[in-house]
């Protein structure tokens, strides 16, 4: 998403807690778009999307660009409208400010008061919430303490995405929105935010994540939804995701052997061969068949090593049989 913020969390309101719909497995619904489409023009952005977010849940929203991750966030932040479809938050209308008033938000950018110190700009977050965090644990679980007295405009990229983070959880919210919440951020920072993202979860708050990096998606999401073309192409755990492409992904063997590689290259079913110092790397849909064939040619075979379908591997082609 490319939307820039003013105010990066609403007001939120004193008045008691609304009651959420029930979700069909019975747990609480925190947030539902049904059969929703969405056209800009001659564009077809959302086709008959349907989605759900429970408590207490991570879901990882993936997709190429343009397959609609975008205005699908940007419907249940009530930024655009649907043409067609419902959606709701906590059992209301996208549109009722006491639902949304119970949301975090990171976008991919926001415009924030640059001569403004770090601690200003939480406490004005702050301000809007009726239950803040206190500053020290909000500071530790982002991972700004060391920068609370900086201003804002002095830091790095990954700092101002840091501080941007610890906004959207200044308050203990119900359903947090983070679009590509790790971008700019080095490893240390990156696993700092993982971590926080499960302490949040561990207290009951759900978390729609989209991002690139697919391998964080692996570590972190309990449901995987893949979005294609404007509508839903599969849905599930990384397990499940997997699976749906178990048979027919590119498997890569990697060993240490003493066949030549030009003379592997011959074989049926080998995509590709490539050497890894010492190791070749083998691609291939027929895994098991080429590694029959490898201990059978060679007695002296080393490291035989099958690598699984990953997530990356099962987007690619999930998507690529989606746009054929």
């Amino acid at each position: 998403m490319s939307e820039s913020i003013k105010n990066p969390t609403p007001a939120i309101a004193k008045s008691a807690d609304l009651v959420s719909s029930a979700a069909p497995n019975g747990g609480p619904l925190l947030a539902s778009i049904k059969n929703v489409s969405k056209s800009y023009g001659k564009h077809v952005a959302l086709n008959g999307l349907n989605l759900t977010v429970q408590r207490g849940e991570i879901v990882a929203l993936l997709g190429p660009n343009g397959a609609g991750k975008t205005t699908t966030i940007s419907l249940l932040l009530n930024l655009i409208q649907a043409d067609t479809g419902e959606v709701s938050l906590f059992g209301q209308s996208a549109e009722a400010l006491p639902a949304r008033q119970r949301l975090g938000v990171m976008l991919q950018s926001a415009a924030l008061p640059e001569t403004l110190r770090v601690a200003e700009l939480i406490a004005l977050t702050q301000s809007y919430y009726p239950h803040p965090r206190a500053l020290k644990d909000l500071a530790e679980l982002a991972g700004i303490t060391d920068i609370l007295q900086r201003s804002y405009g002095k830091l790095s990229g990954g700092q101002q995405r840091r501080v941007q983070f610890a906004m959207a959880i200044c308050a203990k919210v119900e359903l947090l929105f983070l679009d590509e919440p790790t971008v700019g951020l080095d490893i240390e920072a990156r696993e700092i935010m993982w971590r926080s993202l499960r302490s949040l979860v561990a207290e009951g708050c759900s978390i729609v994540l989209t991002t690139h990096y697919l391998e964080e998606a692996e570590a972190l999401a309990d449901r995987v939804v893949v979005i294609a073309q404007g509508a839903v192409i599969a849905e599930g755990s990384v397990e499940e995701i997997r699976a749906r492409v178990s048979g027919v992904v590119l498997r890569k063997l990697r060993c240490v052997t003493q066949i030549d590689i030009a003379t592997i290259r011959l074989w049926p079913h080998v995509d590709n061969v490539t050497q890894d110092g010492q190791a070749i790397c083998i691609e291939t849909l027929e895994a098991e068949a080429i590694a029959r064939r490898l201990l059978n040619e060679d007695a002296s075979l080393q490291q035989l090593e099958i690598k699984r379908a990953g997530l990356a591997e099962a987007f690619i082609e999930l998507t690529k049989e989606n746009m054929q």
